[in-house]
């Protein structure tokens, strides 16, 4: 009885070991029969250009704010943003509102003026009928009408002086007034922040003054924007860069950089550099202050070079190669030279040839 479980027993396991091992044969004769293939591409020739791409916007290069020359009321404004001006045309003007005390001293002045004047006027006539008389010599009657010629120009001036608390203008200075806010420069118009009825404050020592209007010229319009500190040191003044505008499609403006920050600025953590470039605009073109744009700034090229793709290149440590067929499904290592790329193809200065066939590692399939 014993024997028999034995038996049975010893045949089991023969038989879990004789399919082990035809699993194991199959296994193997299978994988003997299926080789990885790989897909293969060659060098091209082509042109490598490294870009970076700084964002900023088109601002133009002065921006002039029209401040008043006198604090008041706007009782008028005679343009909107988007209007063209030229220097001395006149943007708004303002009602004086008086400071009480120099209105107050200023009608004082010009009652003391009057009372020399009247003195004046009246020691005149008085010495005047005495030089008619042969009183009074030429000499002396020339110096009661020069006291009388000083009290009317006192008179005047007091008055100029009121006028100009009140009003803002004198009544000698014609159409001179700094009640009315003229345009210091030919240009457009961008902004009107103010309103008829809005108080208006003049600039000063002490104040910056309410800004009237802001004009610029449109047709001198400069790109500022930020670049890396790893990129900096690549740029220099005088070269070229294209700009694109997010707001308009297909867009592309050419410039020219004329500056670079000699200072850095921390931002979220990195080191930014402002650069500014001036905007080449064609006869006809016109670009709105404000747009935000990117500037594609060329760092390096090479043309007409041996490029491979960056996914075809492995490294060992430090050393740069490829795999090239040399021979059906037969690989060899060819160690490369590598020169610049811009994060897609990178030049190669040695180490393969335009006809070689390069495994591409990561698209092998299956026969």
């Amino acid at each position: 009885m014993k024997k028999g479980r034995l038996y049975t027993l010893l045949g089991f396991v023969v038989l879990v070991v004789g399919a082990a091992i035809y699993t194991v044969d199959f296994l193997y004769a299978k994988e003997q029969t299926t080789l990885a293939t790989y897909e293969t591409k060659s060098p091209q020739m082509g042109d490598i250009v490294l870009k970076t791409v700084a964002s900023g916007s088109i601002q133009p290069r002065q921006e002039i704010m029209i401040k008043p020359q006198v604090s008041g009321i706007v009782r008028v404004v005679h343009v909107e943003a988007g209007d063209i001006v030229k220097a001395g045309d006149i943007i708004a003007e303002v009602t004086i509102v008086p400071n009480m005390s120099a209105l107050s001293s200023a009608e004082n002045r010009l009652s003391r003026a009057k009372i020399s004047r009247a003195d004046a006027l009246t020691t005149y006539e008085r010495n005047a009928e005495l030089f008619e008389k042969g009183v009074v010599s030429g000499m002396e009657i020339q110096k009661f009408e020069l006291a009388l010629n000083q009290a009317n120009e006192e008179v005047l001036g007091a008055e100029d002086n009121l006028r100009i608390v009140r009003e803002g203008v004198t009544s000698r200075g014609g159409s001179a007034s700094n009640t009315l806010i003229r345009s210091t420069i030919d240009g457009m118009v961008l902004d009107v922040p103010v309103k008829k009825g809005n108080s208006v404050i003049e600039a000063n020592n002490f104040n910056d003054g309410t800004t009237v209007a802001s004009v610029a010229d449109m047709k001198d319009l400069i790109f500022v924007g930020k670049i890396d500190e790893s990129e900096v040191e690549k740029l220099h003044e005088g070269m070229g860069i294209v700009l694109t505008i997010g707001a308009i499609d297909g867009s592309a403006y050419p410039a020219t950089l004329e500056h670079i920050s000699p200072k850095g600025v921390e931002e979220s953590g990195a080191i930014q550099f402002e650069i500014k470039a001036a905007v080449v605009l064609e006869e006809g073109q016109f670009l709105r202050a404000g747009y935000s744009a990117n500037a594609d700034v060329e760092l390096d090229r090479r043309d007409s070079v041996l490029t491979v793709s960056e996914i075809l290149v492995q490294f060992d440590k430090h050393q740069a190669f490829v795999d090239v067929e040399i021979a059906p499904n037969t690989y060899e290592r060819h160690d490369i030279v590598l020169g610049l790329s811009d994060g897609l193809i990178v030049e190669v200065l040695d180490g393969v040839e335009l006809n070689d066939k390069i495994k591409v590692w990561n698209k092998p399939s299956f026969e």
